[in-house]
């Protein structure tokens, strides 16, 4: 399994002065030197954390891979077209949450969803839709042409050394093994920390695990270098 990096809360730290540190381009390269497979960040309508400037700058100098998080908006998409990242990963959005809450609803909007899809795909950037680990959800996502999913693994995560840790693992895994029985590349991702990240070896061929506030909180105590090798030895185990 590989890591992304998902390094929204650097700008957020930097965006609460107003000012330029922490410098977030630096945190991306400090997490490329430490081996990691791509750079995820989350370009908000309302511009929280990201900024339009920080996307431009990091697909200059990254060598490894970045992956755009976005709403489906044409904003996004003619955003996405221009900038070409390798990935994008298409996500819900609300102006009054904390952070993503909940999977993309691709079942009730397929057309506008294969019709947002096909011109980044034909553009050679590989789309992921977000969403909760249902099956509906799964199958109409096979429809729109995206090569991944990225399952949602915050009810997993919230669930996890309770009662219902063992029924929300279970949603996950079949919705893992249903998406990759239509074709589907599965990636994971939100809440993921240090001490739940270890049942995600229990489900065959995931491809990526994105992980953004668990490694940068960490990094407030060791170096955000340290917190991303600290991430990817537990990863590999």
């Amino acid at each position: 399994m590989l890591l992304g990096v998902n390094i929204d809360h650097i700008a957020t730290l930097r965006n609460a002065r107003g000012g330029v540190e922490p410098d977030l381009i630096e945190s991306a390269l400090i997490c490329e030197r430490a081996g990691v497979a791509g750079i995820t960040t989350h370009l908000r309508e309302d511009r929280r954390h990201i900024k339009d400037f920080d996307v431009i700058e990091l697909k200059k100098i990254l060598k490894t891979r970045l992956n755009l998080e976005m709403a489906m908006t044409d904003e996004m998409q003619k955003i996405a077209l221009e900038l070409k990242p390798a990935a994008c990963c298409l996500v819900p959005e609300k102006r009054q949450e904390l952070t993503t809450e909940g999977g993309l609803d691709v079942v009730s909007q397929l057309d506008r969803a294969i019709n947002f899809v096909k011109p980044l795909e034909n553009s050679g950037i590989a789309v992921s839709l977000f969403i909760d680990p249902n099956k509906e959800q799964v199958l109409a996502a096979s429809k729109t042409g995206a090569q991944f999913i990225e399952l949602h693994t915050g009810a997993y995560s919230e669930a996890f050394g309770k009662n219902e840790e063992e029924k929300e693992f279970e949603k996950l895994k079949e919705a893992a093994i249903y998406a990759q029985s239509l074709g589907l590349k599965v990636n994971v991702g939100h809440g993921l920390n240090y001490k739940n990240i270890h049942r995600m070896h229990e489900i065959s061929n995931l491809i990526e695990l994105n992980i953004g506030h668990s490694i940068i909180s960490r990094a407030v105590f060791v170096g955000l270098e340290c917190a991303v090798v600290e991430m990817m030895k537990v990863i590999e185990l």
